[in-house]
């Protein structure tokens, strides 16, 4: 396979600060291609205190006029940005591919579910925006106010670069904050384009800054003074230092972190179902999703007819340059992404009751260069470090058990919560499974992966903290309450 294309010129990378567009002076940030590393696909330079102090000024300067806006005609901006990506959904959902490495086709439909994001917090000021409660004395009436809460730091990964942040920004917006982002930094072009989308959709200045900077400064943002409240996707290990952090400040903090999502596969599954969604699950996005499918459980009745049509589907996907639409898999972020999801792989070849089923290796030829890892299936005799830490990469682990009930319980055997998946047309086990899998997400004969704006979002354990996302439950988190005790003073006079 050929991986030799003309690349566009480098795009030249703008960091938005209180309504101006600036280019720090800061240290080079380059922006490669993990298909083809030495490709650049963006430069720029990174922002530091300066530009830090001026965003979050800037947000808190912009708060009372965007609070004080008409609900109905903020969400006439939402609705203008979500027309501008929709437009711009095949340029952008390219660059998506080239800057992070999941398929064209993947790209173009998160910039689209971007969209889709923008239009539903776009008609919130068309959904009631507050609570009447009845009162135990004569003459009155409780209210329930929902209030903006000020500046919000939101801080978000690489591997969804335009649709988490839309899924912050957008109810953050909608309800009447200002926005303070710090992207990261592997993934600043996508970043660029959703702010490009914003300001030309009429956002006023101040209201969203956008600032593109190492990790670190994602913790300094996180503790500035003016800084209301913080949202955060990452890994498990920043997230709990943002709750520690965060809960030393008294400030409020929502974290989505870790998953280690399983799928079982039960005995009266239909497989050709359970193979293809397993396998959408597991390597769509590289497997770079906190609700990738990582773990599978198949009861031992149908294991070995289930792993043989897996396997051979597994090994047959077409792995290369996401933007070639033949391409079913692309490369992960980047080579050290790669090097530490093969690491863990060939350390745990050497440990007794794992069995590689298929990948598990790099690539010669044209691919050897980029961040590829071929999908890989491995088998597991019982526990394993592989059954329990999130790789966050092409790997899916394998377990049997001897009943469906079994198969249930290994589910729930994680520290994590977020998603999970049960193949099987028997509605006791589905009620079961409704019942006990403590996760945030569950899915019935359809994929791990997957979450619709209109509906709440999020996982229990350690998957995560604070608030769920998404839907209308992203109001818990981005408003605070006032409860209102209405009472007249007196009768009308007639």
């Amino acid at each position: 396979m050929t991986l030799s294309v003309t690349a566009p010129p480098a795009v030249s990378l703008r960091h938005l600060v209180a309504g101006r567009w600036c280019e720090p002076a800061g240290a080079e940030l380059l922006d490669t291609n993990p298909a083809r590393p030495a490709e650049i696909v963006a430069r720029g330079t990174l922002a530091g205190e300066e530009e830090l102090d001026a965003a979050v000024r800037g947000a808190v300067e912009a708060f009372p006029s965007w609070a004080a806006t008409p609900f109905p005609v903020r969400g006439e901006v939402l609705a203008r940005t979500a027309a501008v990506l929709d437009l711009h959904a095949g340029a952008w959902g390219e660059e998506l591919a080239r800057e992070e490495g999941k398929t064209r086709a993947e790209g173009v439909g998160e910039v689209r579910r971007a969209a889709e994001i923008f239009r539903f917090y776009a008609s919130e000021g068309s959904r009631p925006v507050g609570e009447v409660y009845a009162s135990p004395r004569p003459g009155e009436q409780i209210q329930l106010m929902h209030r903006p809460v000020g500046p919000v730091a939101v801080i978000t990964p690489f591997n969804f670069p335009i649709a988490i942040p839309a899924w912050k920004i957008a109810p953050a917006l909608a309800y009447g904050n200002t926005v303070v982002w710090k992207p990261a930094s592997t993934v600043p072009l996508l970043a660029m384009r959703l702010a490009e989308a914003l300001v030309g959709a009429g956002l006023p200045a101040g209201v969203l800054s956008l600032l593109i900077g190492e990790g670190a400064l994602g913790a300094r943002l996180a503790e500035h003074p003016g800084i209301s409240r913080v949202t955060f996707t990452g890994s498990t290990a920043i997230g709990r230092r943002l709750i520690e952090r965060c809960g030393t400040l008294s400030r409020p903090v929502q974290t989505e972190m870790g998953g280690k999502n399983a799928a079982a596969v039960l005995g009266d599954a239909n497989l050709e179902l359970a193979v293809d969604q397993v396998l959408a699950g597991a390597f769509r996005a590289t497997g770079q999703k906190c609700t990738a499918t990582s773990r599978v459980i198949v009861t031992d009745a149908i294991a070995d007819e289930f792993l043989e049509l897996l396997t051979e589907r597994v090994a047959a996907l077409t792995v290369g340059d996401p933007v070639d639409a033949a391409v079913e898999m692309g490369p992960l972020v980047s080579r050290e992404a790669r090097d530490g999801v093969l690491a863990a792989v060939t350390e745990a070849t050497h440990r007794p009751g794992v069995r590689v089923l298929t990948g598990g290796t790099t690539y010669t030829g044209a691919r050897a260069e980029g961040a590829f890892l071929a999908p890989t299936v491995i088998e597991l005799a019982g526990d394993d470090e592989l059954w329990r830490d999130e790789l966050f990469g092409p790997v899916l682990t394998v377990r049997r058990a001897g009943s469906d009930r079994e198969a249930l319980d290994l589910v729930n055997d994680s520290v994590f919560g977020l998603a999970a998946a049960v193949f099987t047309d028997n509605l006791r086990a589905v009620t079961t499974a409704m019942e006990i899998l403590d996760v945030g997400v569950l899915h019935i004969n359809s994929e791990t992966a997957g979450a619709d704006p209109h509906v709440p979002f999020g996982g229990s354990k350690e998957s995560g903290f604070g608030p769920k996302e998404q839907g209308r439950a992203a109001r818990e988190f981005f408003t605070t309450t006032k409860t209102v005790y209405l009472k007249s003073s007196g009768p009308l006079t007639p």
